[in-house]
Formats: C-alpha cells, sequence, structure tokens
C-alpha cells in the first residue's frame, strides 16, 4: 500500500508556470508506475501524464506534450509534474496515482491505478 499526496498547486496566469509534486508517505514509490491525471470541472478525468514503475517510460498526452514534464526522485519518494506554458484550459484538479502492475509498461487508464492521493488545484488566468 502506497499513500499519496499531492502538492504545488496554485494560481497562475497564462504563459506561467507551476511544478506539482507527489509525495509517497507511506510505502515505497519505487514500487510504483505513476500516473498524473486531472479533472477538469464538469468534465471526465484524463491522463496527463504517466510514467512506467522503472522510469524508463513515460506517456504525454498530446495538450500537455512538449509543456509538461514528469520526474521521479525516489531518494525523496517524490514524482513531480514540471508544467510550462500552462495555457487557462489546464485548469483542473491534478491528481497523481500510483500502480503496481508492470515494469516497463506505461498505463494511460485510470482504472490500472489503484491508489491516489486527494489532488491540488491549478488555476490558469487569462
Amino acid at each position: 500500500q502506497v499513500l499519496l499526496v499531492e502538492s504545488g498547486g496554485g494560481l497562475v496566469q497564462a504563459g506561467g508556470s507551476l511544478r506539482l509534486s507527489c509525495t509517497a508517505s507511506e510505502g515505497s514509490i519505487s514500487n510504483y508506475a505513476i500516473g498524473w491525471f486531472r479533472q477538469a470541472r464538469g468534465k471526465d478525468r484524463e491522463v496527463v501524464v504517466v510514467m512506467s514503475r522503472n522510469g524508463a517510460n513515460t506517456y504525454s498526452a498530446d495538450s500537455v506534450k512538449g509543456r509538461f514534464t514528469i520526474s521521479k526522485d525516489n531518494a525523496k519518494n517524490t514524482v513531480s509534474l514540471q508544467m510550462n506554458s500552462l495555457k487557462p484550459e489546464d485548469t483542473a484538479v491534478y491528481y497523481c496515482a500510483a500502480s503496481v502492475y508492470g515494469i516497463r509498461t506505461v498505463y494511460t487508464n485510470a482504472t490500472s491505478y489503484a491508489y491516489w492521493g486527494p489532488g491540488t488545484q491549478v488555476t490558469v488566468s487569462s
């Protein structure tokens, strides 16, 4: 089992940057594939960026490709999401999630993730 908590959300102007962190307060994050998902008001939850369990493979949604980057620091038990060139359409609650599946595989479906953080709000003003 792993207990996840996100931090780093907030209000930023369009074109700005934010760095989200997902820290495991229980369990070792190195044992899991990690995904960042988001849910805007009135919309379904969608995948943003995910990383395989061994950290070798990542997947980014087309809408964030080239702007968002995921990284993992096993020593700090933390996965980060660097978000640059933010747009108003990036406004959402962002969640990190952990999956016990696979070693090299990236999982883009939310149902593959058993553990979720409570989420952090990101608001991008125009």
